[in-house]
């Protein structure tokens, strides 16, 4: 294990352990994922992080969400929410209201521009996830869902717990 790592990292020393490697590995891997969706992106004039917006958002479509909780919801929360919900508002992509009960919270909601986005996104999006399943085993999609789930979950160490 490791040489195809050492080789991508250009690392001629072994790991420090098996977890350095794997995180190592864990790192690249979803980097490269990352710059896939990324193009997919960039082809349709969206950032990574407006996709995932969108996405969240077509979730609970025809509502809507509150900016803190598509902050919760997102892959990546992005530091500046605010900024980035407004690119999608100058765009039309996104329309903001305010909330009912609540009228210092404004509501988020996808528009019927951000819907057609991301219906014509989505072959280029299938096209990734085929180039991933390709890469990974069938038997192995389940295990690699488990074992992330046990990096960032409530596993043996809670969020923020490192020891």
């Amino acid at each position: 294990m490791g040489s195809i790592l050492k080789e991508r990292i250009k690392q001629t020393k072994e790991f420090e352990s098996t977890a350095q490697e794997a995180m190592l590995n864990l790192f690249v891997a979803a980097a490269r994922v990352r710059r896939e969706m990324e193009k997919v992106c960039q082809k349709h004039d969206l950032q990574f992080s407006h996709y995932n917006v969108l996405r969240i958002l077509r979730g609970v479509h025809p509502d809507g969400h509150p900016r803190c909780e598509i902050i919760e919801r997102m892959i990546d929360p992005s530091p500046d929410v605010t900024r980035l919900m407004d690119k999608l508002d100058d765009r039309d992509l996104v329309s903001r209201s305010r909330s009912e009960e609540d009228r210092r919270m404004t509501i988020h909601t996808i528009t019927r521009k951000g819907l057609n986005l991301l219906e014509r996104m989505h072959p280029d999006v299938q096209d990734v996830q085929g180039w991933f399943n390709e890469r990974v085993a069938d038997r192995d999609l389940r295990n690699l869902s488990r074992i992330c789930e046990g990096i960032y979950g409530e596993g043996i160490y809670g969020e923020g717990d490192h020891a």
